[in-house]
């Protein structure tokens, strides 16, 4: 019983001794040297950002069937409007999307201009990350 005591009471003054005693921490300098073309590419992608062309926005959907009816819309849409278009494909349809909006309101405007040409046209809900 003495020893058990004995230990616990050595224990305790290495464990007290361990935390009464002053650390002294290492003292350094980082020196960091990158591209300049990251730079570059942080800018670009800022200006990216600012303009909204990297985050999801709102599109107008024309069309969704198959690769020949789609090109058939493109043509017959770029020949009507200015706003960007595009095909896309999701397993097995393809997609006609025109525009890229920053908010719902920009879309629904485009939206009611595009109709009278192409009345299946919606707005479908955007995708976000």
């Amino acid at each position: 019983m003495k020893n058990i005591r004995f230990s616990h009471l050595i224990l305790l003054s290495a464990i007290g001794f361990f935390f009464t005693t002053e650390s002294k921490g290492q003292q350094a300098s980082v020196n960091i040297q990158q591209s300049e073309k990251i730079e570059k590419l942080m800018e670009v992608k800022k200006e990216l950002n600012r303009n909204n062309r990297i985050r999801d926005r709102y599109v107008i959907q024309l069309f969704y069937g198959d690769n020949g009816e789609a090109n058939e819309v493109i043509q017959k849409y770029r020949g009507l409007y200015t706003y960007p278009s595009q095909i896309t494909y999701e397993a097995p349809n393809y997609k006609v999307w025109v525009g890229n909006f920053r908010n719902r309101l920009e879309a629904d405007r485009a939206l009611l201009e595009i109709k009278d040409n192409f009345p299946a046209a919606f707005i479908p809900k955007p995708k976000r990350k």
